[in-house]
């Protein structure tokens, strides 16, 4: 193992070894095979959370997800966003032939074999996901949405020897600094409070010697971040919703209805022409988003019906009526959940997989509402202001 991979630090009483990775590369995985079994720590940390671990230990998992319970809880866009960012480095994999995350595997293989204590030492990826959306402005979540649907698009070769150089301290740092200076709110999430709270476990990890198994692009600030105290359930705390937020969520469409009923009090007629363009445009445009998904024709039906009435009522969306709908006409088989970790992969079995479909259809049918609900409310706006002008 080249020397640049390997850290070692002392604190206090205990050594820790952090070994830096590339999350799709063969020798990283042989790398942690072969420092686990010299150093034979007492534990052995590596970057995965409870789920995450769960879905590389457990083949079946995907077979016992609940479509429903997933559009019901509100997690179809954030399972959206993560199958997609997964699906780069799925293919990447693909090209070695490898298991992404191969070299986490082996850290747990390793662990079991030396007999040490292991460590999931990652924050939970549905907290990370879920702090950057409510951190984020509405444009850097459109940027985001925009970033990994791209990713989705792109499949070009890389070569493991490129792969090998993102694990040096200059590519690292040129990389970090370019996405601080495209997405700064993106780079505290993804990297520098999983950094703090990666740290923390690591020191907190039982016995006298410690080896981490942590992608590259953790390991200069877990060492500048391991000397201090870092509060986990601080770094774990998900944000609610502001309450100006919700106020806005609210003032707006009982401002549209307000318009709308001072404009039919005076004009029955412009007050008609109100509530039909309302209708029609969000109706419409959610349907039409909903459709590019290719969903069942009664799935953009109900994105047109419910889509006017889910617009006025902040807590309701019309892409979970759409995508309840499409799941109960067209329920994912377990073999697309067998077939989700592959199919993700390719744009076209992306768009085949009834699970990831569904969740299309979810997310094209809020997003058209939305739009709909922007252009139908200007129109309200426009006839009250011809009516009382």
């Amino acid at each position: 193992m080249t020397d640049s991979n390997v850290r070692r630090l002392v604190l206090k009483d205990k050594e820790v070894v952090l070994i830096g990775t590339a999350h799709v590369s063969k020798k990283s995985a042989e790398e942690v095979a072969e420092v686990i079994e010299q150093e034979k720590p007492d534990s052995v940390c590596v970057e995965l959370c409870e789920s995450r671990y769960k879905t590389v230990m457990d083949e079946n998992k995907w077979k016992n997800t609940d479509i429903f319970s997933i559009i019901k809880q509100r997690k179809a866009m954030l399972l959206l966003v993560n199958l997609i960012l997964s699906s780069y480095q799925k293919r990447l994999a693909r090209q070695f032939g490898i298991q992404p995350g191969q070299e986490m595997i082996q850290g747990i293989k390793s662990a079991e074999k030396v007999g040490a204590n292991l460590c999931l030492a990652d924050r939970d990826i549905q907290t990370t996901m879920l702090r950057i959306w409510r951190n984020v402005s509405l444009w850097g979540k459109i940027k985001l949405l925009y970033q990994v649907l791209l990713s989705l698009l792109i499949d070009e070769d890389i070569t493991e020897e490129e792969i090998e150089k993102m694990k040096t301290q200059d590519m690292l740092s040129a990389t970090l600094d370019e996405l601080a200076a495209s997405f700064p709110q993106f780079k505290t999430v993804l990297v520098d409070e999983r950094d703090r709270y990666l740290a923390q476990k690591i020191k907190e990890a039982p016995g006298k010697k410690v080896v981490a198994v942590l992608g590259a692009a953790h390991v200069p600030g877990v060492i500048q971040q391991i000397e201090k105290d870092h509060d986990l359930k601080e770094l774990s705390y998900i944000p609610p919703t502001s309450q100006a937020v919700k106020a806005v969520g609210w003032s707006i469409p009982i401002l549209i209805l307000l318009l709308i009923v001072s404009t039919f009090s005076v004009d029955r007629q412009a007050g008609m022409d109100q509530i039909i363009s309302w209708v029609l445009w969000t109706g419409l445009l959610s349907a039409i988003a909903t459709s590019l998904s290719m969903a069942h024709p009664l799935s953009i039906l109900v994105a047109f019906v419910v889509s006017p009435l889910s617009t006025l009522n902040p807590v309701l969306a019309s892409g979970w009526f759409a995508g309840l709908m499409e799941a109960y006409i067209r329920k994912p088989s377990v073999r697309d959940f067998e077939n989700l970790a592959e199919d993700i992969s390719t744009f076209k079995g992306f768009w085949r997989n009834k699970v990831t479909h569904v969740l299309l259809v979810v997310v094209l049918a809020n997003l058209g509402s939305s739009l709909g609900a922007v252009i139908g409310g200007a129109e309200v706006i426009r006839r009250f202001l011809n009516t009382f002008m």
